[in-house]
């Protein structure tokens, strides 16, 4: 009998057993990694939530009423937050795990695939991606919706990211290619109107945009139009395929049309020039790094630009991109930018005086967490175990096999886990991954329903 696995699973039936807005939860003797710049790691700590907020992170807090989880042997952690992937995609996953360079992307799923999506297929994709997110301990997944043919397929996407419970971002795009209904961006406000009315709720609302009009057109491109149509609405936008001479160009003229800041996020972003970097830094745009998506699939200088972020003075969140050829979890992308970062400090320094400077596994984390929830927006709301912050987290097994003995916490979640050491998941309090499972999904009917989706858009000639 695994004693430790019927004591969790007797703590989510309290939970559970009380309305949400009054549940307690105490998680105790876990190594607290917070991410918060003032409250660091705190060993065999205490953390305390109520409702859907974290009100207390300490020792020996004492919960009163609170149903007690004993976190002993673990490590609690911020949930990761992906700013950019395409999740419509995800019923397709790894159907080109070679593609070599964005034009075999673009002209596979973006002018192919895509073009027969029905609003069930966005609906299944989208949620098969969310689902998986959770299960890889991202809590906050930034949808760039980028297939919105019609009114229908927008709201499949959006009630797809409601169904999981998990903190979206629903960035709204038309579709590239093929027939569709021109609705968008006007669309954007019934969307908003209908979704998202409260500004306390789990999902927000962006624009999404290309950066030049080379793949798919002038009316997808970002420039003072849509820049207006967001500014009207009120909301943020991320721009995708940041990179290059092109698009070095493009950032310099939105920085001279005042279109350019904190709420807007540029997705990519190799190959840019100096000036580009610096009207970036300058302007405290922020910047959503795909470590996997550059390197492996080669986009632009296939290099992911972290170097030059920093350098402007930002510190960027990290993405999945796109499943159809990438892994589908954070773990991976803090690595690869972690090895590929570190193996260029070294190989620039080798045979000089020069010191390497290389970013570290806090470096990585804070971008996979804090510089995430910036990125997205959502600062104030999650990317860190601070009370008053939405309680967004994980526990993660430090004493399982592949963890033990717990010698360094961060280095153990960036360098040694992976998501089956994450035991639990909480979103905005509400458990979503409870021992080692995700919560409330019939699994043999998704598997059914993706197989299914799946048949039809391989099947169906493109549009």
């Amino acid at each position: 009998m695994n004693v430790q696995a019927n004591a969790f699973d007797a703590a989510l039936t309290r939970i559970r057993r009380r309305p949400a807005g009054q549940r307690r939860i105490l998680f105790t003797g876990a190594t607290i990694v917070t991410m918060d710049p003032g409250l660091g790691v705190i060993d065999r700590g205490d953390l305390l939530v109520e409702g859907d907020t974290i009100t207390a992170v300490g020792g020996d807090l004492g919960g009163g009423d609170a149903v007690v989880v004993d976190a002993t042997g673990a490590i609690l952690t911020p949930g990761f937050v992906d700013t950019h992937r395409h999740a419509w995609q995800s019923q397709l996953r790894r159907i080109m795990p070679d593609v070599d360079d964005l034009a075999g992307y673009v002209m596979t799923t973006l002018a192919g695939y895509a073009t027969v999506y029905r609003p069930e297929d966005m609906y299944i994709g989208t949620r098969l991606a969310a689902l998986t997110a959770i299960d890889s301990g991202i809590t906050t997944m930034l949808d760039f919706s980028h297939n919105s043919r019609t009114r229908e397929h927008s709201d499949a996407a959006i009630q797809a990211l409601i169904g999981t419970g998990i903190r979206g971002v629903h960035a709204s795009m038309g579709p590239h290619f093929g027939d569709w209904d021109r609705q968008w961006p006007g669309d954007l406000s019934r969307i908003k109107d209908r979704y998202f009315s409260s500004d306390d709720q789990l999902l927000t609302l962006r624009l999404a945009a290309l950066a030049t009009d080379e793949i798919a057109g002038p009316g997808l491109a970002y420039g003072p139009e849509l820049a207006h149509a967001a500014k009207e609405l009120g909301i943020g936008v991320s721009v995708d395929a940041v990179f290059g001479t092109a698009s070095s160009e493009a950032v310099l003229r939105w920085a001279e049309n005042d279109i350019l800041g904190p709420d807007v996020t540029l997705i990519h972003s190799t190959g840019l020039t100096s000036e580009a970097w610096r009207a970036i830094g300058d302007t405290g745009t922020t910047v959503s790094l795909a470590p996997t998506s550059d390197t492996q699939i080669g986009l632009e200088t296939a290099i992911p630009a972290v170097d030059e972020a920093l350098s402007a003075g930002i510190r960027p969140g990290l993405s999945i991109d796109v499943e159809v050829a990438l892994a589908s979890d954070m773990f991976t992308q803090m690595r690869t930018l972690h090895a590929l970062q570190r193996m260029r400090a070294v190989n620039a320094a080798y045979g000089t005086d020069g010191q390497p400077s290389r970013i570290t596994t806090h470096d990585v984390l804070d971008f996979a967490t804090l510089q995430g929830a910036r990125t997205n927006g959502l600062a104030g709301v999650t990317g860190s175990l601070t009370p008053g912050k939405k309680a967004d987290l994980l526990v993660i097994q430090a004493e399982d096999l592949n963890n033990m003995p717990l010698n360094d916490p961060i280095g153990t979640i960036v360098l040694g886990s992976d998501p089956r050491n994450i035991s639990t998941v909480l979103i905005n309090g509400e458990p979503r991954k409870w021992n080692g499972q995700v919560l409330d999904v019939d699994l043999p009917a998704l598997r059914s329903a993706v197989h299914a989706s799946r048949t039809y858009v391989l099947n169906t000639p493109a549009a």
